[in-house]
């Protein structure tokens, strides 16, 4: 099963995030096999969160995932959002087809309820992970994340159908991992 984590930043925890650097990198390398998406969302240079979506065999191990990470159990992060997630995309965001370090990132996160909405990805846009968001036994939608590469915050959030959504955020996104 596939798990969207998006790990919001306690405000003022970028030291902390710096020091626990090796430690959350040395975590996930733990999880190589499993990670389909990583990296920071961004305020300039200030991280204000951290996006994982991770194959994982149940709701369980991608809750023990999200809160065994070195940054939580420090208290770098004010909450988690943990969600079922399908990959509409059926790939790795290192197996994008587009260069990774070219162009703006953004994670664009909706959430919703009700009838499931965008579940196909929109074919105009340049997206490096997608996929509907579900409760955690799969019944219930909940939303749709995606990390799209696109011109700007408007154009990302373009790429969902704003009528379905009871929000939509748009983060800067850039793909995370070791240098």
């Amino acid at each position: 099963m596939k798990f969207f984590c998006y790990h919001r930043d306690r405000p003022g925890s970028a030291a902390l995030r710096t020091e626990l650097a090796e430690a959350h990198w040395s975590y996930m390398d733990g999880y190589a096999a499993e990670l389909i998406a990583r990296g920071p969302t961004m305020d300039g240079e200030i991280p204000t969160g951290s996006v994982h979506v991770v194959d994982l065999p149940d709701a369980a191990a991608a809750r023990e995932f999200a809160f065994a990470e070195p940054n939580y159990q420090a208290g770098a992060y004010r909450d988690v959002l943990i969600r079922r997630w399908d990959n509409a995309l059926g790939r790795t965001m290192w197996e994008f087809p587009g260069d990774l370090s070219a162009g703006s990132r953004y994670l664009v996160l909706g959430l919703g309820s009700g009838p499931a909405a965008d579940l196909e990805p929109p074919s105009s846009a340049a997206l490096i992970a997608y996929g509907p968001l579900w409760s955690d036994d799969g019944t219930a939608w909940l939303g749709t994340a995606a990390l799209v590469q696109a011109a700007d915050v408007r154009a990302a959030r373009e790429i969902l159908t704003a009528e379905h959504y009871a929000a939509i955020e748009v983060h800067h996104w850039q793909p995370g991992g070791r240098s």
